[in-house]
């Protein structure tokens, strides 16, 4: 007996060890923590800023291309990668699959000592099927497709045939329940659900099932939804709701009218959960945070002419209403009015999280100011690995800035004490308070005497002011001129130091002391147009 006892002891004892590791393995993975005002996303159980860069479209799909990438990746301070993972390689015979690409995503990733957004090219890719295996491109009988009004199928997988979902999430899962067995290093901190989810060339489905779908009267959940969020709705949404008068019943066209708007709201509520039955059975199997993104609509042009019915800021409650599992609605900007878009998706608390932006000049300024305005928590060029000449590239250069500053961002952005700016050339003033001081900041062209105000056209500047003490400040950036005054009346601001510098493993260490020329005998601060600073900044009032 007293073996057995014995026996049992230890197994208990080794069970609740057991259990005890899944715990503290589960709770050290990735995940979103609301802070006050502020999300973080925590990886490792600290704050992390996706410092990231999405590869183009085909470059994951070669293990060899890949190991050309990787070096200039990290030259360019990268911190993630964000990268698909294509069904069709994935599963290219139904029911077996094949993990490789995605083993040696994270075999090279921990490498060169970076984390991975995955990118799930399933269903849909940018509207379309492309990336679906052959065995689901060619039976149309079992897997059918959208059709638009004419009847003509397009090669976009239907959202109202059940086997389409079934076939996607079986997928999806597998996946996930992959990670989760392979990557106990916690290497993948994201995942999205498809890419750019959108319907064309009609603003709705006209295949069978839809036309059936159509027909029904609006789901209880979104209603419930209208009802309980009616004060909170995104205006937009509600005046094509309160047009038809705010009604809590009726069919898609009683509800929303007779017009493409109805047609819109109706499909996005389909892909919002079908997207959802993904999310769920893919959290199930592992549940790392996920999101999905929107291509951009043009003001102006009808739904149909654009992806119409992803999760556009117009559409936004729809995707809330039918896809609360997902943690995270982003935008991908190939537009202009960045400050307008994210304004536009920040609404509501949805943190911002930028996985694809247009390799442009000024991504190097923007990043800067969505770190520093928007609390954001991703920011990643799009095809980041096209150019050969990257290892010098501006984004690269602000990235090695803004991983010193990680620590400090993570302690002072719940704490409201962080604030950002983005100068163009006819961009008025930036005004903030901050701490007991106003500033204010401008492009360092707007400087007569600076090196590149005559220049035809401006790069962006962009910066980020971090208060961590009342009269003391970190200004990290590029291109701009920042000025202050203290709030208290009759009182005016000095300079007691500003030092440039650099942080190693969070410690500042201080280098030229700019009390001259570079802040002009203590009129201002400031980062020259194509230089890239940290300056630590003490002042004192008189």
């Amino acid at each position: 007996m007293k073996l057995i006892h014995l026996l049992s002891s230890i197994l208990l004892t080794g069970l609740l060890g057991l259990t005890a590791v899944g715990t503290r393995a589960q709770s050290s993975l990735p995940r979103l923590v609301k802070t006050g005002n502020s999300t973080q996303l925590l990886v490792d159980g600290k704050p992390f800023f996706i410092l990231g860069g999405e590869l183009g479209n085909s470059t994951a799909s070669s293990t060899v291309y890949m190991q050309s990438v990787w070096p200039k990746l990290k030259a360019m301070h990268l911190n993630t990668v964000i990268a698909p993972v294509y069904w069709e390689l994935m599963e290219p015979t139904e029911g077996k699959f094949d993990f490789t690409l995605v083993d040696d995503l994270l075999r090279d990733a921990r490498k060169h000592q970076m984390k991975l957004v995955l990118l799930w090219f399933g269903a849909w890719k940018n509207s379309m099927s492309c990336y679906a295996p052959a065995w689901v491109k060619t039976d149309l009988k079992r897997f059918p497709r959208v059709e638009d009004d004419h009847g003509v199928p397009q090669e976009i997988m239907t959202p109202f045939e059940p086997r389409n979902l079934e076939i996607d999430q079986k997928a999806f899962v597998r996946l996930m329940q992959h990670l989760k067995e392979v990557d106990g290093q916690h290497t993948v901190i994201t995942v999205q659900v498809e890419n750019e989810i959108g319907m064309l060339p009609t603003a709705r489905s006209y295949d069978p099932l839809a036309n059936a779908a159509f027909k029904q009267q609006v789901p209880a959940q979104l209603l419930s939804y209208l009802q309980r969020e009616k004060k909170n709705l995104k205006p937009e949404f509600a005046a094509v709701w309160q047009k038809q008068g705010a009604k809590t019943k009726g069919s898609w066209e009683e509800v929303f009218g007779k017009s493409l708007a109805a047609d819109e709201v109706f499909m996005a509520w389909h892909y919002a959960t079908f997207t959802n039955a993904l999310t769920v059975a893919g959290k199930a199997a592992y549940p790392l945070p996920m999101y999905v993104n929107a291509a951009l609509n043009r003001p102006g042009v009808p739904p149909g002419k654009y992806p119409s019915a992803g999760p556009l800021p117009h559409l936004m409650d729809v995707w809330l209403a039918g896809a609360p599992a997902l943690d995270m609605l982003a935008p991908d900007f190939y537009n202009p009015n960045f400050e307008h878009w994210s304004d536009l998706y920040t609404r509501g608390g949805n943190p911002l999280f930028i996985p694809e932006h247009r390799f442009e000049d000024g991504v190097d300024a923007k990043a800067f100011f969505a770190f520093g305005h928007y609390n954001c928590l991703a920011f990643s060029p799009f095809a980041i690995e096209g150019s050969d000449t990257l290892k010098g590239a501006p984004i690269g250069k602000a990235y090695e800035l803004l991983q010193q500053i990680t620590p400090l961002l993570g302690k002072y952005q719940p704490a409201g004490q962080v604030r950002g700016f983005l100068l163009q050339k006819d961009s008025a003033a930036r005004t903030t308070t901050l701490g007991d001081y106003r500033f204010t900041a401008r492009h360092e062209y707007t400087l007569g005497w600076s090196l590149g105000a005559k220049k035809a056209d401006w790069s962006p500047g962009g910066g980020l002011l971090i208060a961590v003490a009342p009269d003391e400040f970190y200004l990290v950036g590029t291109g701009l001129v920042v000025t202050c005054e203290p709030l208290a009346k009759g009182k005016r601001a000095g300079y007691i130091s500003v030092d440039e510098g650099h942080f190693e493993s969070e410690k500042w260490v201080p280098g030229r002391r700019l009390n001259g020329d570079q802040d002009h005998q203590g009129r201002h601060v400031r980062v020259a147009g194509g230089e890239y600073s940290i300056q630590h900044i003490k002042l004192y009032t008189y």
